[in-house]
């Protein structure tokens, strides 16, 4: 039986995320704003939780229908086959949100979905009350100019949360938004990669991650392994083929750097969790000392900034050193996310390309500084 998934994500990244599915072997539709579906069978549902390293969750799709109104809101959702996903002792919370549609209060919204489902497993499963004890099957109504779509969560907590990560430094970069920078850029696992702003050292280890080919969700548990209708050997199979498909270390170690001791510390343990420590070379380094003796390679950073570069004086003195350090690797590739929209005019060159991305609620660009092709190794 197909399904109807969406994969979700931050905005910018939608496109990253539909070649993620391309790559496990499923055909994305068009991306729509934080949202891209395909049509699946249940084995997905497992496989695309363990493997996407850019989307925030997977929902599915129960049912679309027009809502100009609380009673056909409360019909359309009474319609659905609550039954087939939520069992007569299910747990289903309801959020929702309103975008252009007569029916904007959300809570009103959420309260006439959940009394509907109600009624609808009252009938369907022949009992009076529902205790809710059992497992979490989280319900989210969209309306969009009129137009509801129900959805449930198979993910449970963000796909961001790996379970490497149980320290946090200052403005920590989501695992999800790293991921799609480093797919971003022009790095491969044959290839040299500096962090020279590595904080907790999250950027490192999903490179690592993704060029030792280690699904980001293997050391962690998802909503949908709870619920009794998905066979869990679904499962058991998706993380055996995820082991069985980790490659030998890389030819080449990551390189992360931070001023910060503590951060440097924080990375390592990061890296312990994530199985990658002997992957990555982490070292406390101010940037104004970033070199390499290699030729070519990719210099991937999350620089730390302010609404204003002047907000901080050691903010707006690493910014100004920003060219001279560049210039040391006049062969390598710079990425570079920043909220500084004039950074173009302070390194005294346009970027090759940009993208708008959102940090958190941030806005900002990452910016990529393309350097020359070395040679038959490619970009």
């Amino acid at each position: 039986m197909p399904f109807d998934l969406i994969a979700t994500s931050a905005f910018g990244l939608e496109a990253i995320v539909a070649r993620e599915l391309g790559a496990l072997g499923y055909e994305a539709a068009s991306p729509q704003t934080g949202r891209v579906a395909f049509r699946a069978d249940a084995g997905a549902i497992a496989r695309a939780n363990l493997w996407l390293r850019s989307a925030d969750r997977l929902l599915m799709r129960v049912g679309s229908f027009e809502a100009p109104d609380f009673d056909a809101l409360f019909d359309g959702v009474y319609e659905l086959p609550w039954q087939q996903w939520i069992g007569s002792d299910g747990h289903f919370p309801v959020s929702g949100r309103s975008v252009k549609s007569r029916l904007s209060s959300v809570p009103a919204l959420q309260r006439c979905v959940k009394k509907a489902i109600v009624e609808k497993l009252r009938d369907a499963h022949h009992v009076r009350e529902l205790d809710e004890s059992g497992p979490t099957v989280a319900v989210e109504v969209a309306l969009l100019k009129d137009s509801a779509t129900l959805t449930i969560d198979t993910t449970g907590d963000g796909l961001h949360k790996r379970g490497y990560r149980d320290l946090s430094g200052a403005a920590p970069l989501r695992e999800t938004m790293a991921a799609a920078l480093v797919q971003l850029s022009f790095w491969r696992r044959e290839r040299p990669m500096i962090d020279p702003f590595c904080g907790s050292g999250t950027i490192c280890i999903e490179a690592a991650m993704i060029g030792r080919n280690i699904a980001p969700g293997i050391n962690r548990s998802f909503a949908a392994e709870s619920w009794p209708w998905l066979d869990s050997k679904l499962w058991k199979d998706a993380r055996e083929d995820a082991r069985a498909s980790v490659l030998a270390d890389l030819d080449e170690r990551v390189v992360g750097t931070d001023i910060d001791d503590n951060a440097i510390s924080m990375a390592r343990r990061h890296a312990q969790r994530a199985g990658v420590a002997d992957s990555i070379h982490f070292q406390c380094r101010p940037f104004e000392q970033l070199s390499s003796k290699r030729r070519y390679g990719c210099v991937v950073g999350n620089p730390p900034y302010g609404v204003r570069i002047d907000e901080l004086p050691e903010v707006r003195d690493l910014y100004t050193s920003i060219p001279e350090v560049l210039a040391k690797l006049p062969t390598w590739s710079f990425f570079i996310l920043t909220s500084w929209r004039n950074f173009e005019s302070l390194v005294g060159r346009r970027a090759d390309r940009r993208r708008k991305l959102y940090n958190a609620q941030l806005e900002c660009t990452y910016f990529q500084f393309h350097g020359p092709k070395p040679g038959l190794t490619g970009r």
